[in-house]
This record gives C-alpha cells, structure tokens and sequence, in this order.
C-alpha cells in the first residue's frame, strides 16, 4: 500500500500542476517554443495520464472489494491507453504545423 501510497503522492505533484497549467494555456517557453499549436491537447492528455493514479490507487488504499479494485483498474486501463492515443496526435498534430 505504501508503493501506492507514494505514486499518487509523484503523479499529484508532477502531472497534475503541469496538466492543468497546459490546459490553462501557460506553457513554458522551453515548451512554447517547440509547439507551433496550442499546448492544450497535451494538457488534456497529461490530465487523462493523471486520472490512471487516483483509480488504481484509492481503491486499494480504501481497501475496496476486489471486484470495483478490477473495475477501476480497468477503467484506468482504457484512460491511460485514450492519454496515450491523445498525447500521440497532439504532438503528431504540433509536428504538422511547425515550419
């Protein structure tokens, strides 16, 4: 429980500040620069990357049955595979746009 525990704890202070600032549209100029388009898409799909921690961590820290344990998993599962998907055409979509 403390492995969960902890990446919650690392997804919450890495993923989710800089998630949210990408959807806010304060981009850094590192990153700015490298992004002809609108850095949002990628704020959306780090955010979508987030929500894999909080469902598969709090039900095990809630020590849930294991039924909603798989079903949290498994929705989890299908998050990370659309942020992946999302954060794949976003760049592929930034890449098309720059000169």
């Amino acid at each position: 429980m403390v492995w969960q525990l902890t990446g919650l704890a690392f997804f919450s202070l890495t993923l989710l500040p800089s998630g949210a600032a990408l959807v806010a549209g304060h981009a850094p100029d590192r990153l700015r620069s490298r992004l002809a388009a609108d850095a949002r898409p990628l704020g959306w799909a780090l955010l979508s990357l987030y929500a894999v921690a909080p469902l598969n961590a709090l039900p095990r820290l809630c020590q849930a049955p294991p039924s909603i344990t798989f079903a949290a998993t498994a929705v989890a599962a299908a998050g990370a595979l659309g942020g992946c998907t999302y954060m794949a055409l976003a760049t592929a979509r930034a890449g098309k746009v720059a000169p």
